[in-house]
């Protein structure tokens, strides 16, 4: 399957179409994560380190290399892990972590956006910036409830502005009461930007910000989402 593939909720049944990523090999072939279609999606109930990656060799040199599993996230709430064809026994050590359990950039690959489309890519696209960057167990909170919350893992908190107006001071204090609150990082995603109070506000308390461009690629706007992206939080 190196086209679009069809794959199906194990809980809700509904349908979804998934497109294989290539991956660039330092040799310059892209390595393709071909979804296995004789084998059926996993829902991810309990995320740990080992489960974000996947190994594949190459075809062009025979390297083998550890990319981000696929996974795709169903409007249920139900996040499902995707077998890839061709997977390989890992043939060396896992990418390493910092002592938190985060990726350090010298092996992290390449982040894959999701094209905005939608306030649900907005939040997807976060989220798996969010495990891209080595936090565990992130998971949607569906609609937003009254703390603000829109994705909560094992060590952060984040809200998701979708919307066309600039994010304003209220949404980033409340944002960073929640990290507060829960002694844990967090961090706020934007598509409109920033009110310039909010900005100011942010950096006087240290909250991480973000701005979502359509293409689906987070970018760190204030020191606190830079030291975010290090792993230095």
């Amino acid at each position: 399957m190196t086209e679009n593939a069809t794959v199906r909720c194990p809980d809700c049944r509904r349908e979804h179409h998934y497109n294989p990523t290539n991956y660039p090999c330092p040799c310059g072939t892209p390595v393709s994560l071909t979804l296995a279609s004789d084998q059926p999606p996993v829902p991810v109930l309990r995320r740990n380190w080992s489960d974000c990656w996947v190994s594949v060799r190459c075809v062009g040199c025979g390297r083998v290399d550890n990319w981000p599993q696929p996974e795709l996230g169903c409007p249920c709430g139900t996040l499902l892990r995707l077998p890839v064809r061709g997977r390989q026994a890992p043939a060396g050590a896992e990418p390493s972590a910092s002592p938190t359990g985060r990726a350090t950039d010298a092996h992290r690959p390449a982040f894959q956006p999701v094209t905005i489309r939608t306030a649900h890519d907005a939040l997807l696209a976060a989220d798996q910036y969010l495990r891209w960057l080595g936090h565990r167990d992130v998971r949607a909170a569906g609609s937003r409830p009254a703390s603000g919350v829109d994705l909560r893992g094992h060590d952060i908190v984040a809200r998701v502005e979708a919307g066309t107006a600039p994010t304003t001071v209220r949404a980033v204090e409340t944002i960073w009461l929640n990290g507060l609150s829960e002694s844990t990082t967090a961090a706020c995603f934007s598509l409109a930007g920033y009110a310039p109070r909010a900005r100011a506000r942010a950096d006087e308390l240290g909250l991480a910000l973000f701005v979502l461009d359509l293409t689906g690629t987070p970018q760190a706007v204030n020191e606190a989402a830079e030291r975010l992206v290090r792993g230095e939080t």
